[in-house]
């Protein structure tokens, strides 16, 4: 599909994050008194540079031959190019670029954009007698943040848009030091704004104001985090977030079964059998119109020498009945001075919404349908192993060589899916090449 430029969809937030994009800018170049306090954004990285400000002349104007002052600002890009295949047929191809500077004042602004080409003929759009589709969806984000001392804020906003979908959020973030560092906390708020329409298999689309789905989400979390010892570093993030609107896709019709068939459909069962034994009314998904969402992540990262570990765990449930599990893994491993290489592990496992089944129960003689109904495996019961690998090169100079990187990470994933049609499992591979460079 083409994309659609849609002026009177554009929410006012382009203009706000541009609006602080020129604050934070001026912000990042206005100097402090020597010995100001520097602050990482990264609180796992194992090592954090203490950025040193040069005594400046007060009166720079009162000799002619004074120098310009320095530019104690670091400024770093980053290109990165990703893919994503898997056996259903649904293939993503990302190129995307990110900036950022930052200040010895403790002014930061960082910003990303983009594109994703989808291209897909999954066993869902084939069982409703469509053809391969393809879409764009453009993204970008803008942040900035503040922290001079032991206290800062953190504002961003982001933008993501697609022929028949619309989104836009915002958020802001406080955050503060205690003991010299050794601790830190932080609580935010965020809310996100979405607008699902629908486009017709000749690409046009109905505008918004004729058919639209709105959903609102607004999320809360804090996270502290501490270091533990000399080589080590924790933190613990709980997540609450509160969604209202009709989540429903707009193109996902779900089959229907008499209550004598339904009891003998197969898990898997292909898209003839399906086709062959279900009724002939075919309503499209509903699902309930709110939902709440509860997350806890317990990270750790230990150095030791020449390598460093990084776990990760997950807990999470809903009220639509989903509850589930997602454990990380990698051990970065340093060959030399310009080489790391690390081996990354994820399983992920989770049960089905209370609302889930196989084959869904209607009365032959009419339409007795049940009040939620899904077609969206990621909703059934399901479990995950991912494994794989990542590597960066140093490629900068001899005094600086990580003022240059290149960057490879591939990844292989299973998924069995437990209680499905159409699909018991399914396998995808995704990676990514980057490049970035810092000064």
């Amino acid at each position: 599909m083409q994309l659609r430029t849609k002026p009177s969809r554009r929410p006012p937030l382009l203009s706000l994050l541009l609006a602080v994009a020129a604050f934070l800018v001026a912000t990042a170049n206005v100097q402090t008194a020597a010995g100001a306090d520097s602050s990482d954004t990264d609180q796992t990285a194992t090592d954090r540079p203490e950025h040193v400000q040069q005594d400046k002349d007060k009166d720079p104007g009162k000799h002619s031959g004074d120098k310009l002052p320095e530019d104690t600002s670091n400024k770093h890009v980053g290109l990165e190019f990703a893919g994503y295949n898997d056996s259903d047929h649904i293939s993503v191809v990302t190129p995307s670029v990110n900036a950022g500077i930052d200040n010895v004042s403790g002014a930061s602004l960082s910003a990303s954009y983009l594109v994703d080409v989808v291209s897909a003929a999954s066993a869902d759009i084939v069982s409703t007698a469509s053809r391969r589709w393809e879409e764009v969806r453009q993204a970008g984000t803008l942040s900035g943040q503040y922290k001079p001392h032991d206290f800062g804020v953190s504002i961003g906003g982001s933008v993501s848009d697609e022929p028949d979908y619309l989104s836009y959020g915002v958020y802001a973030t406080v955050i503060k030091d205690f003991d010299e560092k050794n601790w830190t906390v932080e609580f935010g708020y965020g809310y996100s704004h979405d607008t699902a329409g629908r486009c017709g298999t000749g690409g046009g689309c109905t505008p918004f104001s004729v058919f639209s789905r709105d959903l609102q989400r607004g999320s809360f979390n804090g996270t502290l985090s501490w270091v533990v010892d000399r080589a080590s570093l924790a933190s613990i993030t709980a997540d609450l977030i509160i969604e209202n609107g009709d989540q429903s896709k707009p193109y996902r019709y779900i089959p229907m079964f008499a209550p004598n068939v339904a009891p003998l459909v197969p898990k898997g069962a292909s898209i003839d059998s399906v086709n062959a034994h279900r009724l002939n009314e075919r309503p499209l998904e509903q699902l309930p119109l709110e939902r709440h969402r509860a997350a806890l992540t317990g990270r750790y990262a230990h150095r030791f020498d020449g390598s460093t570990l990084r776990l990760e765990e997950r807990f999470y449930d809903d009220d639509w009945g989903v509850v589930a599990s997602t454990s990380d893994a990698r051990w970065i491993l340093d060959v030399g001075k310009r080489i790391a290489i690390w081996p990354h592990g994820r399983f992920h496992v989770q049960s089905g919404a209370s609302f889930w089944q196989l084959a869904y129960v209607s009365d032959p003689s009419g339409w007795d349908l049940p009040e939620y109904r899904t077609g969206d495996r990621e909703l059934g019961p399901l479990w995950t192993a991912e494994g794989g690998f990542g590597v960066r090169w140093y490629v900068g100079s001899d005094a600086d060589p990580r003022s240059w990187q290149l960057g490879l990470t591939g990844d292989a994933m299973y998924t069995s899916f437990l209680d499905d049609l159409y699909l018991l499992s399914r396998t995808a591979a995704l990676g990514a090449l980057t490049l970035e460079a810092q000064w």
